[in-house]
């Protein structure tokens, strides 16, 4: 827990001020900071666990001089508030050595400022900690061995992509391998590669940049991330020519990133032959070990373990609300969640069938041996790492069930549903039979379905 801090402006200079909040930042684990402008201060605001947490408060007759100084040691245009600017400060602050990432953008209450700083420290120590589990695990080191084709990391914005991306990179980066990326912007740099930044003013995007790397005799490229059409159909070109692609896209899961990749007028036959597999993630907070707690499972949960696990899970571990000086509330780190899916011969001649329903490619993808983020998510609860509540957060559970059902042929007595609030407030009680097989394809039902 963040205890509030107060500065003393009229004897502190701004300089020592910026520099005591980005380094104590830096000291706490936090992520991103956040310069926020109110009506009669300037908010601090810290992310840690991907949490937000005051700081503290600045006066607002000092909030200019501040976000000035940030802007100066960024790079960035201190004349210019008129219009949002990105900058980078890379340096040692008190004694710390610093990467970081800075964005302004004008708000009605003056520049609103956030700083992400940059850790490296979970790529640099390669794909054995990034949390698969051994299946998962296993399956990642299948694809990046394979020669060529694409292989896309997917997730939303914070999810972990980047670390997971130069963690492959740091397995893959060898004397005899020509490593090539594109990135906007250049997230860390690694000995040995060639990295190159994008910049749009001048018509240096994705596409120019990826053109010409095909000239450059690569063996393994990194495209930062696929943003349209036509930088998909270069980097899916790319991966049959005999080249290994690695790229990041904003989708869910994997049947959410074939989707989309096909909205992007990808031809079939092309998808079909490239695409190697699919790495989604979300990051969930991870339990304190020094606190974590035993408890009961709920009949909701009870029912979410049997469906998605096919276990009867009496006890699983929580997070203290009163927390520990090690920690934040019961929580401290995070830890990913993911859904490795292989492409096998059978996905890749659906693919190519110009009529393939979605509900025929969702059982496809989720017939073979994938182990879906729940699962996953689940398994980890299992394993004392995070909680159940974390995952039902993260991780659209309902709806995950209601596609497993579907496949499965099975459904639930929609009679015993009941919401995850309801279940946890009242007294435990048994639960009729929540579910019956049946032979024939499960009836149209209501969204809700627990």
């Amino acid at each position: 827990m963040i205890i509030l801090v107060t500065y003393d402006m009229t004897k502190t200079p701004v300089v020592n001020v910026v520099d005591d909040i980005i380094a104590n930042a830096s000291r706490k684990g936090v992520s991103d900071i956040h310069f926020d402008p109110r009506e009669d201060c300037l908010m601090v605001r810290f992310r840690i666990d991907g949490d937000l947490q005051d700081y503290t408060k600045i006066q607002k007759i000092y909030e200019r001089n501040l976000i000035t100084r940030i802007k100066l040691i960024a790079n960035m245009n201190i004349t210019e508030s008129r219009l949002p600017q990105d900058g980078s400060i890379k340096g040692n602050i008190q004694g710390i050595s610093l990467e970081t990432r800075v964005s302004t953008l004008p708000t009605n209450e003056g520049e609103k400022c956030v700083i992400r700083i940059l850790d490296y420290t979970r790529s640099l120590q390669g794909i054995d900690a990034l949390g698969f589990n051994d299946d998962n695990f296993q399956k990642l080191k299948k694809m990046i061995a394979e020669p060529n084709g694409i292989i896309l990391i997917t997730g939303a914005t914070g999810s972990g992509k980047s670390t997971t991306v130069y963690s492959i990179l740091q397995v893959l980066n060898k004397t005899e391998t020509n490593i090539i990326t594109v990135e906007d912007p250049i997230e860390m740099n690694l000995e040995g590669l060639n990295q190159v930044q994008v910049n749009s003013e001048i018509g240096l995007d994705f596409a120019t940049v990826l053109r010409s790397i095909l000239r450059q005799d690569p063996n393994v490229i990194l495209i930062g991330e696929i943003r349209d059409s036509e930088t998909a159909k270069i980097a899916v070109r790319a991966s049959i020519t005999g080249h290994l692609v690695l790229s990041t896209i904003h989708t869910n899961n994997s049947l959410s990133t074939i989707e989309r990749l096909l909205d992007m007028n990808v031809e079939r036959y092309l998808l079909s032959s490239a695409l190697s597999g699919i790495i989604s993630q979300k990051l969930a907070k991870m339990l304190c070990p020094h606190c974590r707690i035993k408890e009961k499972t709920s009949p909701y949960q009870k029912k979410v373990f049997k469906l998605a696990l096919g276990k009867d899970i009496d006890e699983i571990y929580n997070a203290n609300p009163k927390g520990c000086d090690k920690c934040n509330k019961g929580y401290k780190g995070r830890i990913a969640i993911q859904e490795v899916l292989m492409i096998n011969d059978e996905i890749r001649n659906a693919l190519n069938e110009e009529n393939l329903e979605k509900d025929d490619l969702n059982k496809l993808v989720y017939k073979s041996d994938v182990i879906t983020m729940l699962q996953d998510g689940l398994l980890k609860v299992l394993e004392g790492k995070t909680s159940f509540d974390e995952i039902y957060k993260i991780i659209d559970v309902d709806d995950d069930l209601d596609i497993y059902c579907k496949i499965k042929g099975i459904e639930y007595n929609e009679n015993n549903g009941e919401s995850k609030d309801n279940d946890k407030n009242r007294t435990e009680k048994e639960i009729p039979p929540e579910v019956i097989t049946k032979e024939e394809e499960p009836k149209e039902k209501d969204d809700e379905i627990l």
